[in-house]
């Protein structure tokens, strides 16, 4: 069983928790996540890794309440404990296996949009436990909305809060402040952008006009976590990809947004998930790739 040590209300729909998961907090680097379950009948849930610490064997998590295994979870208080806690699983952030000396040369830029910042958060205090200070945006609907200020302030080299109705921060999305920095004389060698697909799918459309490289981390529906189920499978460039096992960082100048958008949607009934696998043949699973 897996403990919840601290349990914390991030506005009404999302919440952090901190959990007993010594082998996890191990192993675990920016950019991956874990598959949760609340208790024997629960659902597989996956979620972002948002910090660790290794000495307390501790794993961070985020949720946001979208459905009945997340509403459930977010009713667990301090004290109690996940059935199953299984990471860390997917790849880390490219940024963790790249020469220190190189990333201090570069300036890097975050794009958060909504819960995005949870998964942004691990990347950035990474670079700056390691002397890099990248500039971060992050951008929600409302300031009620926002999360982890307090802690990505801390680890930013500059923050800038956009709200989509002007109600704290900047105004307007995150591409509109991603313009006005670069027309305030900022640039920019390389990008991370975390959030709603529909977000980044935007994000990606501006940041190939600005010629400045991006980074996606996708969020699809995922099932085991493995590859195997097909849920998350995702057209990037001429391949296909599976953002559990694959990812979930891709180029976001490859990823097919529209095409990602769409599966997730079909893959929420039976009769979409029966037509995907139809249509995909072989493709639809990840793993063996051989599936009948």
């Amino acid at each position: 069983m897996y403990k919840i040590i601290k349990k914390r209300e991030l506005n009404p729909t999302i919440f952090l928790m901190e959990v007993e998961a010594p082998r996890t907090a191990k192993k675990c680097l920016p950019g991956q996540f874990v598959i949760v379950r609340t208790d024997d009948e629960g659902e597989r849930i996956p979620l972002t890794i948002c910090d660790y610490n290794r000495e307390k064997g501790t794993v961070t998590i985020v949720a946001q309440i979208i459905g009945a295994g997340t509403q459930f979870m977010s009713s667990l208080n301090e004290g109690d404990s996940f059935k199953d806690f299984v990471g860390p699983l997917g790849c880390p952030s490219e940024l963790v296996n790249e020469s220190i000396d190189d990333l201090k040369k570069e300036k890097i830029l975050f794009i958060a949009g909504g819960v995005g910042a949870a998964p942004v958060y691990p990347q950035v205090k990474w670079l700056h436990e390691h002397g890099i200070d990248a500039d971060v945006i992050v951008g929600c609907k409302t300031k009620d909305l926002l999360i982890l200020e307090d802690e990505m302030r801390a680890v930013a080299g500059n923050l800038y809060i956009t709200t989509d109705d002007g109600s704290y921060g900047r105004s307007g999305m995150v591409t509109q402040t991603l313009k006005d920095l670069y027309a305030e004389g900022k640039t920019y060698d390389k990008c991370v952008c975390i959030g709603p697909m529909i977000m980044m799918k935007f994000a990606v459309m501006l940041t190939k006009e600005l010629n400045l490289p991006t980074i996606v981390s996708l969020n699809p529906i995922m099932v085991d976590g493995t590859g195997m189920c097909g849920a998350c499978r995702v057209s990037v460039g001429d391949e296909i990809k599976f953002a559990c096992v694959d990812g979930p960082e891709f180029d976001g100048f490859k990823v097919n947004f529209d095409e990602a958008m769409r599966r997730q949607t079909l893959y929420k009934t039976e009769e979409g998930r029966a037509y995907l696998a139809e249509k995909e043949g072989k493709t639809h699973h990840g793993g063996c790739g051989n599936c009948d």
